[in-house]
């Protein structure tokens, strides 16, 4: 039986601090409280339709990931039990459960850790037109989609919903912050998705890229947010890719890819995605949670 899509939550009893494109983030005392809706954001549009189980994948393939990173870098992640909640969260533990995280209150830094072992998306249209991906100068003659030399780091600004992100180099990002934080999370980056396609690869799966976020905890940098989820990554079946053009996807690129078929123009208000178009994309969450750890859930 499909669960009930979420596409907001209310929770009388919390104060809420902010909506995301797709969380929904509460005050529970010491912690933060994330809760991951149903919600789909494409061209930084948030869609009127949700995709089911969608939230729940979010959070199990974070928790998963958080948990395998742990000995690179420490993370905001407390626990995902209910029973270790607060206790003014069970009353609302239907809405919780297996979509909902409680987390360290940290103080996040505002850039877009984007890592890019494939040359795909923005990175490509960039390259096409500058050779270049945030001031990174790479080899001439790459085909779309197209493993590069090595992974790179190219870091974006971090825009408020209805806003686009942008691409900048490492020399903007150290106007932002200071130059000592830029290298730390540039080189924790490259270590976590270097480790994590190398395990992916084991599954059968291609990260092409992925896009990480920091803060400071205790004076200390942690990894927060998200952790390669098909919502801040483009996954590709191993079994499938061939360079030179756009490839198969456990992302939300099928989302992104219906959305260029209809010339939508990146702007609100979204259109109405048609059902199978939301059900296919289901599956591929679903499909890439059981992949990658062994888990079903639908």
């Amino acid at each position: 039986m499909t669960p009930k899509i979420i596409l907001q939550t209310s929770f009388p009893k919390l104060k809420l601090i902010k909506r995301g494109k797709v969380r929904d983030i509460y005050d529970a005392g010491e912690y933060f409280l994330i809760v991951s809706t149903d919600r789909l954001s494409a061209f930084d549009v948030i869609m009127g339709q949700g995709i089911p189980y969608k939230g729940i994948v979010l959070t199990k393939i974070s928790e998963f990931w958080f948990k395998f990173s742990r000995k690179i870098i420490s993370n905001h992640l407390v626990s995902t039990d209910l029973n270790k909640f607060p206790k003014e969260c069970l009353e609302y533990k239907d809405v919780l459960a297996g979509r909902s995280m409680l987390v360290k209150k940290a103080e996040v830094i505002p850039i877009e850790c984007i890592v890019r072992g494939y040359i795909s998306g923005s990175g490509w249209n960039d390259y096409k037109k500058t050779g270049e991906i945030s001031g990174n100068k790479l080899p001439a003659g790459l085909l779309e989609s197209e493993k590069l030399p090595h992974p790179i780091f190219t870091p974006s600004t971090k825009a408020e919903i209805g806003q686009h992100d942008e691409n900048i180099s490492i020399e903007e990002a150290k106007k932002m912050i200071d130059d000592k934080t830029v290298e730390r999370i540039k080189d924790t980056t490259l270590k976590i998705y270097t480790k994590a396609s190398e395990f992916a690869l084991t599954k059968g799966i291609i990260i092409a890229d992925t896009k990480l976020e920091f803060g400071f905890y205790n004076g200390e940098v942690i990894l927060v947010d998200e952790v390669l989820t098909p919502d801040s990554s483009r996954f590709w079946p191993l079994s499938k890719y061939k360079k030179g053009g756009v490839q198969e996807s456990y992302d939300k690129q099928f989302v992104r890819d219906y959305l260029l078929s209809i010339n939508f123009n990146k702007q609100p208000p979204p259109p109405v995605l048609p059902e199978e178009i939301i059900l296919k994309t289901s599956e591929k969450y679903l499909e890439v949670l059981f992949e990658l750890t062994g888990e079903k859930i639908a």
